[in-house]
């Protein structure tokens, strides 16, 4: 039988409750306002360049203008050239540029030590440092043309070998100006010392830089004549453009192409059956392959390609 509880008992007292501890308020860390850039419903904000890269105009060659007083100029333009900033060099390679353009008689003097400032600076890891000294090569060449050959340094020598290494790179702008000083210099010299020159890097180990400089070779071909030609040696320039026939890059093969058709041109300028000529030289100094490669090249119709082409397997059949 269960129990009733029994009304006038005393009460049990509750457990006493703990004490509130007073909470001592402390100033809250204010928030910091979310970044806009991090706001996916907005358009992520463009990087700005850092300072001093949008100041640096490339100013083409010809809105260039004379200068003032070139007199008083000449002296703080060299002295700038041993600039550290590169943005005062910047400057004083443009301003090298007006005196090659407009004044090339005051810089004269100076050009080996700007020839070598320009060599310099395209070694720097800055991009418009880099650009602002090959458009002063492209204006070097221009005014100076055969007479930078005549230097007692290797100034020419290192600038040549800059353009290549940089006309190969990957930089698109930068390497589109290289290509563009690479036909100043070729269009200002005389197609043979430059010739002498350019040879050596038509066999470099680099594959891009062995086409920039088949290009440079097929260029400064196209110019020359027959004694110029003679006295370079037909045999040597068509050994030249076997060489780059077999490159590996399509540039250079297309070079290869362009410099016998050149030689084939000057050497049967003044013959009336000219194809027999040329058939006739190539077969009398050249490896048979290589006569018929070459042979085909200058073909003039397709039927004929086709004929040699079946000629050509018909003589390794034999062999």
């Amino acid at each position: 039988m269960a129990l009733r509880p029994i009304d006038n008992a005393l009460p049990v007292p509750p457990p006493e409750r703990p004490m509130k501890q007073l909470k001592v308020s402390t100033p809250a860390a204010q928030k910091q306002p979310e970044s806009k850039a991090n706001d996916e419903n907005m358009a992520p904000l463009q990087q700005q360049p850092p300072a001093g890269e949008a100041s640096i105009d490339y100013v083409p060659s010809e809105q260039l203008v004379a200068i003032d007083d070139p007199e008083s100029e000449i002296q703080r333009m060299v002295e700038g050239l041993d600039s550290k900033d590169w943005i005062m060099l910047c400057a004083s390679l443009n301003k090298a540029r007006q005196f090659a353009i407009f004044h090339s008689v005051l810089l004269l003097p100076n050009l080996e030590k700007a020839m070598s400032v320009v060599v310099k600076s395209m070694k720097n890891p800055r991009s418009a440092l880099i650009k602002t000294s090959i458009m002063a090569s492209s204006d070097i060449f221009s005014a100076y043309g055969d007479k930078l050959l005549d230097s007692t340094t290797d100034a020419f020598d290192s600038l040549l070998l800059q353009l290549l290494l940089k006309a190969s790179q990957d930089k698109k702008f930068v390497c589109e100006e290289a290509d563009r000083a690479l036909g100043a210099m070729v269009k200002s010299m005389t197609p043979l010392p430059l010739l002498q020159k350019l040879k050596g890097y038509g066999s470099h180990h680099n594959l891009r830089v062995r086409a920039k400089a088949a290009v440079s070779i097929s260029t400064a071909v196209s110019k020359m004549g027959m004694e110029e030609m003679k006295e370079f040696g037909f045999v040597p320039l068509a050994e030249m453009a076997i060489r780059l026939l077999n490159d590996k890059l399509p540039e250079a093969r297309e070079a290869a192409r362009n410099i016998v058709v050149s030689v084939y041109e000057v050497y049967t300028r003044d013959e009336e059956q000219k194809q027999e000529i040329w058939q006739s030289f190539c077969e009398s100094y050249l490896a048979p392959v290589h006569a018929q490669s070459l042979i085909k090249i200058t073909a003039g119709s397709p039927k004929s390609l086709l004929v040699q082409e079946m000629t050509a397997q018909d003589f390794h059949c034999l062999q």
